[in-house]
């Protein structure tokens, strides 16, 4: 009730005048409310730092209550501050677990609450350079305890993701790197110990809940960060920081260590993982790239199922990937691009890259499900220009497959859509190609038999 009227105009007016909610504001800790501590209830933990957070930053929310941000977060910064003073033994000691747990809970529940610049910028200069450390010491030594890592993923996941462009530093402060920096850290340090151990035998039940849920928050953190928009990965590269290609490299290992029937069977994870996939294609292309050509078909084989998802989200992203593949390709084919070599390499080993991609996107457009159609659009016209003649076949296979009555209508039907197309994939085209696209699969559904 009190998480339903905080996100009131009016009501959260009137909790602001309420001595009950100053005394909550002051006093938010498991010391005055000790059901904060039961460990059943963590999930309150961030529901209730989340309304108390919302309420204070509200336009008169400091002076209603008579308490400033950085007032308010004291006790979690103190905690911070003895948790992060401990040696990693004395740091991995039972006492601290459920202090970890409370305080990454309570840090998730305020940075849910912060939507705008100024507000994220406060917790940002309250937790660097100090504490942000402690996030990837934890990760190291309680990597094996699924409650205390996903709490400290779930924080840093809240805390990287760039809603309502919330993450949006000075054009001269270096904040966006640094804080994609301690993400990396944290990354790089649960992967690895994760990777390094052996993965559980037995109830897939259990697997999911030991490895898989932990690796899935795990990508997501890292997508956040990669898809932000607040770093500039050049820098990286140009002096000669690693923390990009650790957190990547670690990352595809993750990926990779995963059979495709398991991706597939657990919704979350595949988001995660094809989320990161669509990541690398669309921005890191020189990593994707460079892959050993049996790695990068491992991806395309993924990305290939995916795409026959039911889920459309699972199938949009898919679609996506294969429009950075073939959308690169098409735009720098015949340059001196180490990129471009790369790929040529890949393709060279499996020819019919291209023309299976095709055949399948074409098929799941004309038999596929009505809500599939929409999310496999959109790599249509890149793949088409970037491989003609796997088009050309596939439109000469469907037309062979049909009647005589259908083959002449089927060929109209294809004259139509590719009339006023143009070898470019310029806004305007795409769009007038999606269009066109639309209108042949209503048509051509009215008639075509498989």
């Amino acid at each position: 009730l009190l998480h339903d009227m905080a996100g009131g105009y009016s009501s959260s007016k009137l909790l602001l005048t309420l001595e009950t909610v100053r005394f909550l504001a002051r006093h938010h800790t498991e010391d005055q409310f000790p059901f904060l501590a039961v460990p059943s209830n963590t999930r309150h933990r961030t529901t209730f730092h989340s309304t108390l957070t919302r309420l204070l930053l509200s336009p008169t929310g400091e002076e209603k209550l008579g308490l400033t941000f950085e007032q308010f977060m004291e006790p979690l910064v103190n905690t911070l501050g003895q948790l992060g003073a401990l040696s990693p033994s004395d740091l991995r000691a039972e006492r601290c677990r459920q202090a970890l747990i409370g305080v990454f809970r309570d840090l998730r529940g305020v940075a849910a609450s912060l939507h705008n610049r100024r507000t994220y910028g406060l917790l940002f200069d309250i937790l660097h350079p100090n504490h942000l450390p402690l996030l990837s010491k934890v990760a190291d030594v309680w990597h094996d305890q699924q409650d205390v890592i996903i709490s400290v993923l779930r924080f840093l996941h809240e805390f990287c993701h760039n809603k309502a462009n919330r993450v949006n530093f000075d054009q001269s402060s270096p904040n966006g790197i640094l804080l994609f920096r301690a993400t990396s850290d944290v990354v790089c340090a649960f992967g690895r110990r994760l990777l390094a151990a052996p993965a559980p035998t037995g109830d897939q039940g259990d697997i999911y809940k030991t490895r898989y849920k932990s690796m899935g928050l795990a990508l997501n953190v890292l997508n956040s960060a990669l898809g932000g928009n607040y770093v500039c990965f050049g820098v990286f590269s140009l002096y000669n920081d690693l923390a990009l290609d650790n957190a990547l490299d670690v990352a595809l290992q993750m990926a990779l260590s995963v059979p495709l029937d398991d991706i597939i069977a657990y919704p979350k994870l595949s988001k995660a993982y094809f989320g990161f996939i669509e990541i690398l294609f669309r921005s890191h292309k020189k990593t994707a790239f460079a892959l050993d050509t049996t790695i990068f078909m491992q991806l395309m084989t993924a990305v290939h199922e995916g795409i026959q998802s039911t889920d459309a989200t699972l199938s949009s992203l898919c679609a996506n990937t294969v429009d950075h593949l073939a959308t690169f390709y098409f735009t720098t084919n015949g340059k001196d691009k180490v990129e471009m070599h790369n790929l040529n390499k890949h393709l060279s080993s499996q020819p019919n890259l291209f023309s299976s991609l095709t055949a399948t996107l074409f098929n799941l457009l004309l038999f596929g499900p009505p809500q599939n159609h929409w999310a496999v659009i959109r790599p249509m016209l890149s793949l088409m220009l970037a491989s003609e003649t796997s088009f050309t076949a596939y439109k000469d296979h469907l037309i062979n497959s049909q009647s005589p009555e259908n083959q002449a209508k089927l060929n109209e039907a294809l004259n139509k859509l590719l009339a006023d197309v143009n070898r470019s994939l310029d806004s305007a085209n795409r769009d007038r190609f999606t269009q066109k696209l639309t209108a042949f699969r209503v048509t051509a559904r009215s008639f075509l038999t498989l």
